[in-house]
């Protein structure tokens, strides 16, 4: 399937994505919180109701046309997601419920069957929670050894310790291409030669980079890549395992049940061929069908495309946030180095009141730890004010950010005799 490119005009995105329309407390909706959640247009909307009027129906059993029709469009989008990430197959391509679940599979169905105890697998400081608690489990459970890559000042990672701590015992690194809480953009490549020369494999938590920037995995090293519809324009309880072909054959099913077997007796069960045995259960047909629709919405406007604007987001609203009197920004200062988050504080105020001052303007953002807690430890703050950006925000945008975390300092009066701080913890 061929994918027509289009021009990237802001405003005419803007008009895909009806929920932009609204006004929160009377004013216009500015929604700056996508790096937990994507907003959706009308073509994975609309999809969604299609398939529910037209298709609806359950996949691989039925011999009937409805079926026939919700098997192959559910399928369909298997190649999509290959020539998104690069994959080399198609089913080398799992569906999840996104990347919490992807990365439990990898845990629960490599990890568990093939590591021993004193195996170490590496992580780093900067991880969601959902790439810490996994092997948290397995270590009190198999005996295994976590070790951590630390994190400097300015959100980047200590690459010299990490080339100390991948060594001999090293079988798995799994590492955050991009960081949910700081934006900070991984050398994984780096990083996945380092564990590549111990023999270890490497697993790359893609949520905050497949949406936002190209992806290849080939060109990552990666040897599994998990990542979230939800966040790239899809339905929520969707997600991907990518994994090669070769590692996939060495996992054990995570559930039992329909559609991931061949043979059933009383005595014994046989698994169907990748990726299915991955698969149980009757699965989100909607919403993958959905998410086809979105990778489309994307390809078309070019994942080039969509980091270069995000880029120049990034630098204005780095630029306007460093300007206000006691604003700390935290991550990174070149904007090559980060996706396109921006997390920050606000002398005197608490990040929650942040949050709340911003949303009477109409402002979304998130605010806490944003299940990176270890990253607040190294921060030394309880939490942060996160704004996060997408293909359909803008420069006025950024300015309405801008002047609502100046009425917050207004509002608390203890920031407004500070001045700007530089980037790092």
């Amino acid at each position: 399937m061929t994918i027509e490119r289009r021009a990237f005009d802001t405003r005419s995105i803007r008009r895909d994505f009806p929920i932009l329309k609204r006004e929160v407390h009377g004013k216009p909706l500015v929604y700056l919180d996508n790096a937990a959640t994507s907003q959706k247009p009308v073509q994975v909307i609309a999809e969604i109701t299609r398939y529910y009027r037209d298709t609806n129906a359950n996949i691989h059993r039925g011999v009937h046309t409805l079926s026939q029709e919700a098997t192959q469009q559910y399928e369909d989008v298997r190649e999509k997601v290959r020539a998104l990430i690069g994959g080399r197959r198609v089913e080398e391509v799992v569906y999840t419920s996104g990347t919490t679940m992807s990365l439990n599979l990898v845990a629960r169905g490599w990890a568990r069957h093939r590591l021993r105890a004193g195996d170490e697998v590496v992580l780093t400081e900067i991880e969601h929670h959902s790439n810490i608690v996994p092997w948290q489990q397995l270590r009190d459970e198999i005996g295994i050894v976590l070790r951590f890559i630390p994190m400097l000042p300015d959100g980047t990672l200590d690459m010299e310790e990490a080339r100390r701590l991948i060594g001999p015992r090293t079988r798995l690194l799994s590492v955050t291409h991009a960081s949910n809480a700081l934006g900070t953009i991984v050398p994984v490549r780096e990083l996945a030669d380092l564990a590549h020369a111990q023999g270890a494999l490497v697993c790359v938590d893609g949520a905050q980079s497949v949406p936002h920037m190209p992806v290849d995995v080939t060109e990552l090293g990666a040897d599994f890549l998990a990542f979230s519809g939800h966040k790239m324009l899809g339905p929520t309880g969707t997600g991907v395992l990518w994994a090669r072909h070769e590692v996939l054959e060495e996992m054990e099913p995570l559930f039992g049940g329909g559609d991931m077997i061949l043979t059933v007796t009383l005595e014994e069960s046989t698994w169907n061929e990748i990726p299915y045995r991955f698969e149980a259960g009757t699965p989100n047909i909607e919403g993958v069908i959905a998410l086809g629709k979105a990778i489309d919405y994307l390809t078309a406007l070019g994942m080039d495309q969509v980091r270069a604007h995000e880029v120049e987001l990034l630098d204005y609203a780095l630029r306007r946030l460093g300007d206000l009197p006691g604003v700390t920004l935290f991550g990174p200062p070149e904007v090559e180095r980060r996706g396109g988050v921006v997390s920050f504080d606000l002398e005197g105020v608490h990040p929650h009141d942040i949050g709340q001052v911003l949303d009477s303007h109409g402002v979304a953002v998130r605010t806490g730890h944003h299940c990176a807690q270890p990253v607040m430890a190294a921060l030394r703050v309880p939490a942060t004010a996160r704004a996060s950006f997408y293909i359909y925000n803008t420069p006025d945008e950024v300015d309405a950010l801008a002047e609502a975390v100046a009425d917050a300092a207004r509002f608390f009066g203890g920031a407004t005799g500070a001045t700007g701080a530089a980037h790092g913890g």
